[in-house]
């Protein structure tokens, strides 16, 4: 593709046109989602951007005396922190000395810069080997800044402003529709559990790149909500588009302000997790499950469907979240090195899990994969005997989410099924359960907790195992 265009671009030039007229020429040619950027030997100090339908981001960074074009903030956060973002058929002209917007039609636009409150610092590694590493640790932070403001500790009542909704509209949704691709798509899993628990509202999750080819059944009483850490994934912008078209509202959880998905939604909840630069998603992932939890909060009260003893409780269990996530993180609070020395060579696990915790054992099989390089299934535990529990033998580690629920017992079934079969237990329990811990090879530990907040706190060891894999595998 990108010869191809050149090629058109130069042709054009050829002709006679100017470096911007040519490109102009040339994209309007295009089909498909495309982001470009141009320079040229004849305009050396110029460059030509362009964003054609739902492609990644393009973002032009507005400096003194500079302007800087990237795909991501990360990428220019240290050198200005006023941007602005392109939309389909918009096109930059960036120099030196300034930046002007037109229409692929050549119509002039002006377009508004937008502060990006980031700080620049966190998107440096500081003491951390890795940015997936420092991302793990500012999840005590992370999970504080999206939870602030938005719930009273002494009433419950979670007030969510950019997400306006009446109580007569709240009623009138009969369905909630999460699309999401990857390790949000795991989130929007565990969103399914909290939503339907605390609002009795029906939940569906669709990968977003499947949504549209299957002729969704949507209308104005259903909620699209889209969950995207860039704001600029291809599939979900598309599943979103999909959604517009047939009548339905359109929500948002994100974390960039200002992204394609915060702008075309009807109601949005920012992340608040600050910039996510690891390739696997760490921080972004636990900082919606806290955002879901308070969606939930939110339906459940303007619907009837959710106590204010109920409600305060809950926002007990959230004014506690932050430091249960930091305990986790504590050092030797789990002994990662002595457990990864053990089996950093493996190259199969299976993650089981049941409940509100079986999306998390889809999510710490997803970092195992693509972290370390592993090949990592994670399960229902209930579907085990449905085929996978061929598979466990004595080389095979199984990672068993067994924490203090309503199906405890169920789990403690499966731990003895994966025992007959001489598999490697590797439990994450509660603290003080010594009946999981006599059962299992190896134990990693969470506090106890409200079982709706549980998932964030048991991700977080999930995470630290597939860092610390990777990093004895020299991934």
């Amino acid at each position: 593709d990108t010869e191809v265009i050149t090629h058109l671009i130069d042709k054009h030039l050829a002709e006679g046109d100017s470096l911007v007229d040519a490109c102009r020429r040339a994209f309007m040619r295009l089909d498909g989602a495309h982001a470009i950027a141009v320079i040229s030997k004849r305009e050396p100090d110029k460059i030509v951007a362009v964003r054609l339908g739902n492609a990644g981001g393009v973002i032009v960074g507005l400096g003194q005396g500079e302007n800087f074009l990237a795909s991501d903030i990360p990428a220019i956060l240290e050198h200005t922190q006023q941007m602005v973002f392109l939309e389909d058929q918009e096109l930059a002209i960036i120099t030196a000395g300034g930046v002007s917007f037109m229409r692929l039609d050549g119509t002039p636009i002006e377009k508004q810069a937008q502060h990006i409150g980031w700080d620049p610092v966190s998107a440096v590694k500081g003491q951390y080997r890795h940015f997936m590493q420092k991302e793990i640790y500012e999840q005590p932070q992370s999970i504080q800044d999206t939870i602030r403001g938005r719930i009273d500790f002494l009433t419950g009542q979670v007030s969510l402003e950019s997400l306006p909704l009446t109580a007569e509209e709240a009623r009138a949704i009969n369905r909630l529709v999460i699309v999401a691709c990857g390790t949000s798509a795991y989130a929007g899993l565990v969103g399914k559990f909290i939503i339907e628990k605390l609002a009795r509202l029906q939940v569906e999750v669709d990968y977003a790149s499947e949504f549209r080819y299957r002729d969704p059944l949507i209308d104005e009483h259903t909620v699209v909500l889209a969950i995207t850490q860039s704001g600029e994934t291809v599939d979900t912008l598309a599943a979103m588009e999909e959604g517009r078209q047939k009548g339905a509202r359109l929500w948002s959880i994100v974390n960039v302000q200002g992204s394609m998905a915060h702008r075309i939604s009807d109601g949005v909840i920012l992340m608040h997790a600050g910039p996510e630069i690891g390739v696997a998603s760490t921080k972004a992932f636990t900082a919606t499950l806290t955002d879901l939890l308070l969606l939930g909060m939110y339906l459940g009260q303007l619907r009837g469907t959710l106590s204010g003893e109920q409600s305060r409780e809950l926002a007990a269990a959230l004014a506690r979240l932050p430091d249960l996530a930091g305990d986790v993180l504590q050092d030797g609070y789990n002994d990662y090195d002595s457990l990864v020395s053990l089996y950093h060579r493996h190259e199969d696990f299976l993650f089981l899990g049941r409940g509100i915790n079986y999306p998390i054992a889809l999510e710490g099989a997803l970092k195992l994969k693509e972290i370390s390089y592993i090949h990592a299934e994670g399960y229902p535990a209930g579907e085990m005997k449905h085929g996978p529990i061929a598979l466990i033998d004595e080389n095979m580690p199984v990672v068993s989410i067994v924490t203090q629920d309503n199906v405890y017992d169920k789990m403690m079934s499966q731990i003895e099924q994966v025992r007959a079969r001489k598999g490697i237990v590797i439990s994450l329990i509660n603290e003080g359960d010594r009946a999981v811990a006599e059962k299992s090879d190896h134990v990693l530990t969470i506090p106890r907790a409200h079982p709706l907040i549980m998932p964030i706190i048991s991700v977080i060891p999930l995470q630290l195992l597939a860092y610390h894999m990777a990093v004895w595998r020299g991934a």
